[in-house]
This record gives C-alpha cells, sequence and structure tokens, in this order.
C-alpha cells in the first residue's frame, strides 16, 4: 500500500482525522456547522482535538482553544517520532513527518501567556449576574446599576467601578441643608423601582468572592480585540490561540463564562458572510458541561441562539465533553461533526449515557453503535462528519492519526521564548486605570465634577466647555456628532477613547499609557454621548 506524508495527509478542502474501513475527513467548507468530541477521561479526546487544531491552522484557518491540562500547549513545538507514533502512522498507511505551528498563549492571570481582560460594560448584566450566581431579584437590581450607569454616562471597566456605582444608587436620606452630590445618580435609579440595602450588600460580597478567585485581574483595560485572534502567520498558516486553564479551572464558573464571553463577542462583532471555503475562527470549548450546568432557562436560549447565528459570521464551535447528554438536545441539534471516544457503562445511569451517546448518531447497519463506544481502545473513535450536502455521514469506527506537532505539555523555557517571540508582545501586557465611573462619582463626591447635564451642556454648547484642551476636544466632538445620537454602538465620545487610548497602548506602556488612558478617557469618554445599546448576552456593541 503506497504511504503518503502525514504533514500532506489533508487535502484541499478537507482535513485527514483517521482511518478505518475508509479514511475519515472533516470538510472545511462544513467546518462551521460545528461540532462535538466526546468521551471519559484518557481515551484520547485531547489528542483528537490537536489533530483537528493541527489541520485547520494548516488550512490557513485560526484556532482558539482552551488548555485545561497544559497538553495541548505541545503543538506549539515539533513533533516527535515515538515509537507509538510511528507504529500508528505506519498502520494507517502514512509517513510521519514531524511539524509545529505558531502559537499564542494567553491566560487571565497574565502568568503563563497574554493577560486576556474585558471591561464590566462588555461583560454586560446577563453575564455578570451568572458569574455572580445571583438570584433574580440581585440580578434585577444588578441590570438597574447598568441602566443608570449607561444614562448617566458613568464608565464601568474595573470591578472598583461597579462597586462605586452599586454605592452609589443606594437609597440615602440626606441630613437637612444637606445637599447629596449623587442624588441625580440615586434618582435615576429609583425611577426603575426600589433598591435596598441588603441587596446590594448581598452583590457587593459576591463581588468580594469574586474579586478572590482571580476576577479582579480579568476585568480592566486593554481589553482584548478579537482581531488578535485572527490572525495567520508569514506562511499563511492560522495562528493557533491557546488559553491557559489550569488555574482558571480552579473557578469553573468564571472560566465557563469568560469563555461564553468571548463567543458573544466574535458573534456581535464579526460581519455576516455566510458559507465560505473554510472557517474564519474555530473555537474549542474544552469542559463544555460547566457552560450548562444549572444556566436558567433564559441564558440557555441565548446561548442556543448565538450558537445557531454564529455560523453565519463564519465560527465553528467545537464542544468537547464527557457525554453528549451534558449539552442541551437544542445546542446539541447544532453540532453536526461528531467525534466520540470510549465511554463506560458500569451503572444504569452510564448505560443510559451511552444508549443516549449512540442515538446521536447517523446509524450505521454493519454497526452496533451502542456496544462499540463501550469497547472503543484509546485513540479510537466513532465519527460521523458532514457530507457535501450537508448531510450527516453514517458512523464509522476509527482509529485518530497521531499528530504532527509534539504530544503533551511544553516546558517553561520553551514557553518563556514563544511570549518573547510573541506578535502581540507588549500590547496587552501592562494594565491600563482609566478614568472611569469610580473616579468620576469620587469627583462628585468631593465637589469637582459636573454633573453629567453640566457635562452635556457643555459638550453641546458653544460656549468654553472647560475641561482644557481635552475637554474643548469633547465640546468639538460633540457639537459635531451630537451628544444622544442613537447609533447602536458605543457613543461617539466612547468609541474615540477607546480608539485612541488602544492606539497608544500599542506603541508605548507603563505610566505614561496610564495618564494619557485617564485623560482621554474622563474628557471624552464621561463627556459625550450617553446612550448605549446592548447585544445579545448584554454586552455593549462596539462596532
Amino acid at each position: 500500500m503506497a504511504t503518503t506524508e502525514l504533514k500532506s495527509g489533508d487535502t484541499d478542502g478537507k482535513i485527514f482525522i483517521g482511518k478505518g474501513d475508509q479514511p475519515a475527513w472533516l470538510t472545511l467548507a462544513l467546518g462551521n456547522r460545528h461540532g462535538l468530541v466526546t468521551g471519559a477521561t484518557g481515551t484520547g479526546k485531547t489528542v483528537s482535538l490537536q489533530v483537528m487544531a493541527e489541520g485547520f491552522a494548516r488550512a490557513g484557518v485560526p484556532v482558539f482553544a482552551a488548555d485545561i491540562k497544559g497538553d495541548l500547549s505541545g503543538i506549539a513545538e515539533v513533533g516527535e517520532g515515538k515509537d507509538f507514533i510511528l507504529q500508528r502512522a505506519k498502520e494507517m498507511a502514512l509517513t510521519f513527518q514531524p511539524d509545529q505551528f505558531s502559537t499564542v498563549f494567553w491566560d487571565v492571570f497574565g502568568e503563563q501567556g497574554h493577560p486576556v481582560r474585558a471591561t464590566i460594560s462588555e461583560m454586560g448584566p446577563l453575564l455578570l449576574a451568572r458569574l455572580l450566581d445571583l438570584n433574580d431579584v440581585q440580578e434585577g437590581v444588578l441590570n438597574v446599576a447598568f441602566r443608570v450607569a449607561d444614562e448617566n454616562g458613568l464608565t464601568l471597566l474595573d470591578m472598583k467601578d461597579l462597586r462605586a456605582l452599586l454605592d452609589a444608587i443606594v437609597p440615602m436620606t440626606a441630613k437637612k441643608d444637606e445637599v447629596d452630590p449623587l442624588a441625580d445618580v440615586r434618582k435615576s435609579a429609583l425611577s426603575f423601582g426600589n433598591v435596598t440595602k441588603a441587596t446590594i450588600g448581598t452583590i457587593q460580597r459576591q463581588l468580594l468572592v469574586l474579586e478572590n478567585q482571580g476576577a479582579d485581574k480579568f476585568f480592566g483595560e486593554p481589553a482584548l480585540e478579537l482581531k488578535d485572534f485572527l490572525k495567520t502567520d508569514r506562511d499563511g498558516r492560522g495562528m493557533v490561540n491557546i488559553l491557559v486553564a489550569d488555574k482558571l479551572m480552579s473557578s469553573p464558573r468564571l472560566y465557563a463564562t469568560f469563555l461564553l464571553w468571548l463567543l458573544s463577542e466574535l458573534f456581535e462583532e464579526l460581519p455576516e458572510v455566510g458559507d465560505l471555503p473554510k472557517p474564519k475562527l474555530v473555537f474549542f470549548f474544552d469542559e463544555a458541561h460547566l457552560l450548562f450546568n444549572d444556566a436558567p432557562k433564559a441564558l440557555l436560549d441565548k446561548i442556543e441562539q448565538v450558537v445557531r447565528l454564529i455560523r453565519s459570521k463564519g465560527v465553528g464551535v467545537y464542544f468537547v465533553t464527557q457525554n453528549p447528554i451534558d449539552v442541551p438536545d437544542r445546542v446539541l441539534a447544532q453540532l453536526g461533526n461528531r467525534v466520540q471516544h470510549a465511554l463506560r457503562a458500569f451503572t444504569p445511569r452510564d448505560q443510559k449515557a451511552v444508549q443516549a451517546a449512540a442515538q446521536t448518531f447517523r446509524a450505521n447497519p454493519k454497526l452496533d453503535t451502542a456496544t462499540v463506544i463501550t469497547e472503543l481502545g484509546k485513540g479510537e473513535a466513532l465519527v460521523s462528519f458532514l457530507e457535501g450536502n450537508g448531510t450527516p455521514a453514517m458512523v464509522e469506527r476509527i482509529m485518530v492519526r497521531p499528530p504532527t506537532a509534539r504530544i503533551g505539555p511544553i516546558t517553561p523555557e520553551e514557553r518563556k521564548a514563544i511570549l518573547a517571540a510573541s506578535p502581540v508582545k507588549g500590547k496587552y501586557d501592562t494594565a491600563i486605570d482609566s478614568e472611569s465611573a469610580y473616579e468620576t462619582l469620587q469627583k462628585r463626591i468631593a465637589g469637582t465634577a459636573a454633573t453629567p447635564a453640566e457635562a452635556g451642556d457643555a459638550a453641546g454648547g458653544g460656549g468654553g466647555g472647560g475641561g482644557g484642551f481635552l475637554g474643548q476636544l469633547g465640546a468639538i466632538v460633540g457639537t459635531i456628532f451630537g451628544t444622544n445620537t442613537g447609533r447602536n454602538r458605543l457613543s461617539t465620545g466612547q468609541v474615540i477613547a477607546r480608539s485612541v487610548t488602544r492606539s497608544v497602548t500599542n506603541k508605548v506602556v507603563g505610566g505614561i499609557v496610564a495618564n494619557i488612558g485617564k485623560q482621554v478617557g474622563g474628557s471624552l469618554g464621561s463627556s459625550i454621548g450617553r446612550e448605549i445599546v446592548r447585544g445579545t448576552l448584554g454586552g455593549i456593541l462596539k462596532r
């Protein structure tokens, strides 16, 4: 039998996944129809994920994948021709040729990769309430807080901004002849219903728990720009973006909410492209059951909507978990490309799970799918990929091909070298504490800041405006673009503020950037424009 190089085992428009009675191919044009990789611990899910990631990257498709155990990091280094790899390649009539892939490491805690940050406003009240495990009443109050911030031009960037805002909407009884500097903020909150101190106190305590889990490092600026996930290297291969998640997994709700936020940001920001010859990005969501555990129906509805519609943005989403029943049926129905590794059936519950997994495949008269699932060896899988007309192929038993890059984790020294040569080195590594809601409210309390109405008059009027050069610039921009124009996105001032801050961030780091961020964010972000429109999962629209 003729052999081919494993490196070139993929053909135009297809990724070679493995071989049984016949080769198993994943069609690139159908890669945005999503997929599912399942199986018990130790059965080979991570290797299957790496094989798929390598295939997409080799075809020029950028990849994002969460790395729970650190094993996936080996994709950045040249593969090793170990005996078991060479043996498997020989059995599949392949010639093993080592390879490696351009990789960018990301880490919410900024320890083993570039920091990943989002602002409180970008996260939105729905996901934040999920992250804080709030009940309906508490979630309602959080929504009030976000609405008050939007209407009063209070930019929510980090945890201290949200804390200050929650304190500001607590009802207060002013003493005689005492002026409450935040009276208009409290009045704005009161217009949406009663807000009690007890509820605010509960939310504040939940925020403290979140901070103790390290979320304070996640919320802030410079915020992640998704275009950095959509890059190819100089050879035209897709960049492999790996989220280092071993520490993040100690806070499973933070992990799941972060990945859902990332998915929703892709959904909101990317344009409609329809069906392409290959996806624009492939997103692997490991430990996917964490996303759906105890999720309220409203959130599940939103997740289903995002998964269903993000296909038209050119994004393929692949959930990785132990059993198909971990994924709700309405989401499972959207996942056309399936890889099922072995499941064990020692208890009645396990046997029910195996039967449920077998029923998710298109039947093959040559296979008893439920029986085969329990008999699969390590590296073996049942697969069903979408065919040319978009229908699932009959389930087949295959041996998954070995990866061409290294299997297993890289060393700290290798990781350090990769970070040093990263295309986004220096862009996110220094945090910026821009002037935002916390600073604005502190100035109001101290009597040094204008009220939102006064700031709006200064921006819209033809007079002096105040605030130095940046204040005058804010007034000019406000006059040109208007101050309350609905734009289905951030207000004009906030867009300009973020653009200026981020463009400077890319060139300069340290204290100078922080000072510029404070001035620009404060003068433009809070004095121009008040209307913010939020997306499917409550985050601000930034396009």
